[in-house]
Parts: structure tokens; C-alpha cells; sequence
């Protein structure tokens, strides 16, 4: 969450924003309703080009894409294009049960990190980690362009 610097006396708490892809419908309406109740703000994509086009029109701290959609790597294509984004968002994978049955990997960098979401307190706990990190990057970058 983020504290809007737009008028000093009133503290208005902004929710994180989170891409959520995936072209199976109930998968991504379930996770959408997770991490809504986890507090966080989601929009839904289910396909690689919807979510370029959401990517293009907004700013989101977290991108989450399933790999396999309209093309093996289609999930892939669009983390790739969400770091070449101005704002940088964090990004990874989501598993689901359907999917292969891979284990949470977390890497740094521009690296992919696997989410599996049978498992939502984790799930919750990477998807915060994950925005955390994220914002750290950026003040750390704003502090290195500044000169501090």
C-alpha cells in the first residue's frame, strides 16, 4: 500500500495493484477473489495480448501470469514485456494444480518466480514479498538518480 502524497491532510492508504493472467476463468477468478480479500487491488487479463493492452494503460507494483495460455509461452511473453515497462513491476509465474508440478523458486533479478496457488498463505506471503521488493528497487533507483 501507498500513502497518496496528494493532499497532505488527508492519508489515503492506495491499494497495490496486481495483473493477474491467466486464461482459465476459474483459476483467475479465484486467485482475483484471494488476492482481493488478501487487499490487494486486481484486474484480470485472459490472454497475453489483453494483458499487454492492460499493461500499456496502467501502472501495476506486481504482474502474475500463468505460463501456458494461448501459446506455450505466452506467459513468459508477457513478463518479458512487463519489464520493459517505465514503472518496473515485479512479475512471476502462478501454477496451478492443472500445471506442471513445480515447486516455488525464487530468483532475483529479472529472473521468473514460480508461484504455486494451492498453497494461499504462501501465495499471499510471496505476493506481498514480491511488491515489497519491488518498491525497495524503485526508491533505491530514485535515491541513485537524485544523487543520494
Amino acid at each position: 500500500m501507498v500513502r497518496s502524497p496528494r493532499d497532505p491532510r488527508r492519508q489515503i492508504l492506495e491499494l497495490a495493484r496486481v495483473l493477474l493472467v491467466d486464461d482459465n476463468p476459474t483459476s483467475r477468478l479465484t486467485l482475483q477473489t484471494v488476492l482481493e480479500a488478501g487487499g490487494y487491488r486486481v484486474e484480470g487479463a485472459a490472454s497475453a495480448a489483453e494483458a499487454v493492452g492492460k499493461l500499456e494503460g496502467s501502472e501495476f507494483e506486481l504482474v502474475l501470469s500463468d505460463l501456458h495460455m494461448e501459446s506455450p509461452e505466452a506467459g513468459l511473453k508477457v513478463l518479458a514485456h512487463a519489464r520493459m515497462m517505465d514503472y518496473k513491476p515485479a512479475t512471476a509465474l502462478i501454477a496451478t494444480y492443472q500445471d506442471s508440478p513445480a515447486r516455488t523458486n525464487s530468483r532475483k533479478g529479472n529472473q521468473a518466480v514460480l508461484i504455486e496457488s494451492e498453497d494461499l498463505p504462501e501465495l499471499l506471503s510471496k505476493v506481498a514479498q514480491l511488491i515489497s521488493e519491488r518498491a525497495t528497487r524503485r526508491v533505491e533507483r530514485e535515491l541513485r538518480h537524485a544523487g543520494v
